[in-house]
C-alpha cells in the first residue's frame, strides 16, 4: 500500500505518532545540554589552570653561577708510588756493622707487611714479609751471622733460604725467598756472616714479578721487616 491509498484516520494516527517521537526527541536533548555545558565548562576552567601558571626558564646565569671542577685539581698516586715514598725514601745505607740491609742501597719497596688484597690466586692475603725489587739478578746479602737452618728449592716460596742468627739475647730467624733457581751456593747447616751471598732476586714460587721477599722472626714471632731493620740496621 503506497501513501495515497492510506485513509485520513491513518494519516492523523501517523501524524500523532511522529509528534510524540518529536517530543521525546526534544526532551533528550533538553537533558543532555546542561551536563555538556557543565563538561565544557570544567574543561576550560582546566586549560586555564595549566596555562595560568609561569613557565619556569634555565637562565644562562643559572649555569653561570654553577661552580666548576677542574681535572687539574686531583692527583691519583698509585699503590706502588705510596709505597716508594713511604719506604724506599725513608732510609739509607752505609753497609757496615753486625746487622745490615739485604742490599748495600735503597731498594724500591712494592709490597708492605700485613693485611693486603692477594695480587694473585695463590698469594696470602696477610703478607708476612716485605717485598723489595731492585730487579732480577741483583745479588742478596745476609743481614746478619747466622746459621742457614734451610735451604730448598720448591713450593710457595720458590728458591728459598732460613738463616737463623742470635741477636742481643733474641733468637732471629731471616727468610730470603723468590730467588733464581740454583743461584744460592748456601746448604742447610752453613755457617754465614754478615754481608755474606745468599742468592740472586728472582721469581720462583708463587709471584707476580721479580723481587725478594724477606721475612723476619723473632722468637716465634713474625715482625714487619723494614721497621725492625731501619731501628737495628746501621
Amino acid at each position: 500500500m503506497n501513501r495515497s491509498s492510506r485513509s485520513p484516520k491513518t494519516l492523523i494516527q501517523w501524524a500523532r505518532t511522529a509528534s510524540a517521537a518529536s517530543v521525546v526527541l526534544l526532551l533528550l536533548l533538553a537533558a543532555a545540554l546542561p551536563a555538556q555545558s557543565s563538561l565544557s565548562s570544567s574543561v576550560e576552567s582546566a586549560a586555564g589552570e595549566v596555562t595560568a601558571e609561569p613557565v619556569q626558564e634555565l637562565q644562562a646565569s643559572s649555569l653561570a653561577e654553577q661552580p666548576s671542577v677542574s681535572r687539574d685539581e686531583y692527583s691519583a698516586t698509585s699503590y706502588a708510588e705510596l709505597l716508594r715514598q713511604r719506604y724506599s725514601l725513608s732510609y739509607t745505607t752505609d753497609w757496615g756493622g753486625p746487622i745490615r740491609w739485604p742490599f748495600p742501597t735503597p731498594s724500591p719497596i712494592t709490597d708492605r707487611f700485613g693485611p693486603r688484597i692477594a695480587p694473585c690466586s695463590g698469594c696470602s692475603t696477610n703478607h708476612m714479609g716485605v717485598d723489595f725489587t731492585p730487579g732480577a739478578g741483583v745479588p742478596i746479602y745476609a743481614i746478619a751471622d747466622g746459621v742457614v737452618s734451610l735451604q730448598q728449592e720448591g713450593g710457595y716460596y720458590g728458591n728459598h733460604v732460613y738463616i737463623d742468627h742470635v741477636i742481643d739475647g733474641q733468637k732471629v730467624r731471616s727468610l730470603y725467598a723468590h730467588m733464581q733457581w740454583g743461584s744460592s751456593p748456601l746448604r742447610t747447616g752453613d755457617t754465614v756472616k754478615v754481608g755474606d751471598f745468599v742468592g740472586l732476586v728472582g721469581a720462583t714460587g708463587m709471584v707476580t714479578g721479580a723481587h725478594l721477599h724477606l721475612e723476619i722472626e723473632i722468637d716465634g714471632v713474625k715482625v714487619d721487616p723494614f721497621e725492625w731493620l731501619r731501628s737495628n740496621a746501621s
